[in-house]
């Protein structure tokens, strides 16, 4: 670490903690993440679900790893820097963002998306936060949540700050996969097109209740899993029509609004795979520029990725959207041995980059219901201002707030939550490569966005 000169922190967090430094040997600007756990063997770190699977991606937009360091049982690891994240970009903003700039933003991260879906992961934990910014570059970062498609369930209950995650998630299947990164992509797009969620729950129950006011109460003939899924943990959905997304999210085109309505549906089955994202007619003036000429930042970010592997995406997408993204499987090998020259109690890996790339032949399933009404952001609203945004995270105790799980007893309806009101809210996030974290008991967090 004596290699690098710290300039200032910027973020902190219950797993660590990033500072902005730089470089004494090539002057580059780095992002430092330093881990508060302590690390007593390198193959501990090495295991980590985080360096497992970024070491494995080597793709323009997601973060770069570029090295680990375990030093005096410390575990540091050193990232390309990036100025700031989507969120920062939000609550500092007074006007609206363009859908140019959009669409710029978000045709970039499906790119990225693909490739980690393609490589055997999800992330399951995308947020505004993780989605780091520089100079018209955008990159999927924080990989602590990661996990691989062909894990064995169950998985993890908990995945995901509240407001981006998925009802399957939510109703606590023991299975799901790559398309809960794509509901979170949806609600994330309707943020950054109005400067406040999409879905803003206080609760578990609560973000079940607003997602079904947004898209209305499932049927057995949009989401028959999901109801299943219901019926499983004793929880009755309320009779909600829905919303008009074009209502919510004024002022945008209606292949925006497409776009959004498909990636936010009630079935995992029907939401579009990031290949089929990058395919969608909101797309259509961008210009797909594969990684290997994008030797400058501002010459990629425009149009639909070309022919050339069109049977992986005929695969996933039953052939309705012609063409794919790269297919490159560049190895490397990750030694665990330490550096001779860094002296006694450092090691260190340098140039983290593809391993071989893990298919998803997966099929995945499973997720949702009906509940009742709140009046979602957008509606009798200013186009901007302050909003409350919760990114706490819950544990096994809250469950689904008003859900009871495991009794064979039908259950009362859920009472209504009151209307959210803006400007505050109770929740915390990390800055940097921040994540959702628990909250302490009794202790307020306030934060405000937009505006």
């Amino acid at each position: 670490m004596e290699r690098y000169k710290i300039i200032k922190e910027v973020g902190n967090g219950t797993f660590g903690t990033v500072w902005r430094a730089l470089s004494k040997q090539s002057g580059e600007v780095v992002a430092i993440k330093k881990m508060k756990k302590k690390y007593y063997s390198w193959e501990e770190c090495i295991n980590l679900r985080e360096v497992k699977s970024l070491r494995k991606m080597n793709h323009p937009n997601i973060v770069k790893l570029k090295e680990v360091i375990r030093e005096n049982d410390v575990l540091y690891f050193v990232f390309e820097y990036m100025e700031c994240n989507l969120y920062q970009l939000m609550k500092d903003r007074r006007k609206l963002f363009s859908e140019a700039e959009v669409r710029n933003w978000f045709f970039q991260v499906f790119q990225g998306l693909a490739y980690i879906h393609q490589r055997g992961y999800f992330h399951r934990d995308l947020k505004p936060e993780n989605l780091l910014v520089s100079k018209g570059i955008i990159k999927v970062a924080d990989f602590g949540l990661a996990r691989e498609i062909n894990s064995q369930p169950p998985f993890t209950e908990y995945v995901s700050t509240r407001w981006y995650r998925a009802p399957e998630v939510l109703l606590q299947s023991p299975t799901y996969g790559p398309p809960v990164d794509m509901w979170a992509m949806g609600a994330i797009m309707a943020e950054l097109f109005t400067l406040r969620p999409l879905f803003p729950g206080s609760s578990e129950g609560d973000e079940i209740y607003k997602i079904c006011c947004v898209l209305g109460s499932p049927v057995k003939s949009v989401w028959p899993d999901g109801l299943e899924l219901a019926n499983a943990i004793n929880y009755q959905f309320p009779q909600v029509a829905g919303a008009r997304l074009s209502v919510l999210i004024p002022g945008v085109s209606e292949d925006a609004i497409n776009l959004i309505r498909s990636l936010c549906s009630w079935d995992p089955c029907k939401r579009p795979t990031a290949l089929e994202a990058l395919q969608h007619p909101f797309f259509q003036s961008c210009i797909y520029v594969p990684p290997a000429l994008r030797s400058k930042p501002a010459t990629y970010a425009r149009t639909p990725p070309p022919a050339g592997t069109r049977g992986v995406l005929e695969q996933k997408s039953g052939g309705r959207y012609p063409g794919s993204l790269y297919n490159a499987k560049p190895t490397n090998s990750f030694s665990a041995k330490p550096q001779a020259s860094l002296g006694a109690g450092v090691q260190r890996k340098l140039d983290m980059n593809n391993q071989d790339v893990i298919k998803n032949d997966k099929n995945l399933k499973n997720y949702v219901k009906q509940q009742p009404r709140y009046r979602p952001p957008g509606i009798n609203a200013p186009s901007a201002g302050n909003f409350g945004k919760t990114h706490g995270v819950t544990d096994v105790t809250e469950k689904l707030a008003n859900l009871t799980v495991g009794s064979g007893r039908p259950l009362a309806k859920p009472a209504v939550p009151p209307p959210m009101k803006a400007g505050g809210w109770n929740g915390q996030s990390d800055l940097f490569h921040g994540r959702s974290q628990e909250l302490n008991p009794g202790r307020s967090y306030i934060r405000k966005v937009a505006g």
